[in-house]
């Protein structure tokens, strides 16, 4: 029987560790625009250029993958949390997963991309953080009069005061491949 090959997806956060990444039986990959979150001559960048020399491969996700992680991070409540970046990670990842025999990670310590990548059902690996353990639901709640939005409104448009970010679900995760 083949062993599925480990392909790990590294959002910035995984660089700007300086942890050491397991190069050994996996495969690395991340995005283009990870590059631009790094300080150009900063030790961040320098581990990153070891990285591409050891083998890291820049990828760019399928632009209707973007799309679909957009609309479900909408969802989640997530849009506003995610940079341009984090987006394309999940989008890559997302791509990636259609592969046959490949063990799809994405390594990151950010909450937001934990929290859709269980959605999303992608596993992922913390760098420094313990990581989340429950996937929340955001939604948009008026300081003044309390009436609740889903779409993310910074003023009420009832009472003109301004809302703030609130959980309004939570569910145990599933998809932390190093609960597998």
């Amino acid at each position: 029987m083949n062993k599925k090959q480990k392909k790990y997806v590294l959002d910035t956060s995984a660089i700007l560790s300086g942890k050491p990444i397991n190069l050994n039986d996996s495969e690395i990959v991340t995005t283009f625009s990870v590059s631009k979150e790094l300080s150009p001559g900063g030790q961040d960048y320098k581990n990153f250029q070891y990285l591409k020399e050891k083998g890291l491969n820049i990828l760019t996700p399928n632009k209707e993958t973007i799309n679909k992680v957009k609309d479900f991070s909408l969802k989640t409540g997530d849009i506003n949390r995610l940079s341009d970046t984090d987006i394309e990670i999940l989008a890559l990842a997302l791509d990636l997963k259609k592969e046959k025999n490949c063990d799809i990670i994405i390594l990151t310590d950010d909450y937001s991309i934990q929290n859709v990548a269980d959605g999303l059902n992608l596993k992922f690996e913390t760098i420094n953080q313990i990581g989340i353990t429950k996937r929340f639901k955001w939604v948009y709640r008026c300081r003044g009069c309390g009436k609740i939005f889903k779409d993310s409104i910074k003023i009420c448009p009832i009472c003109g005061t301004e809302t703030r970010n609130i959980i309004s679900n939570k569910e145990d995760i599933k998809n932390r491949s190093d609960k597998e």
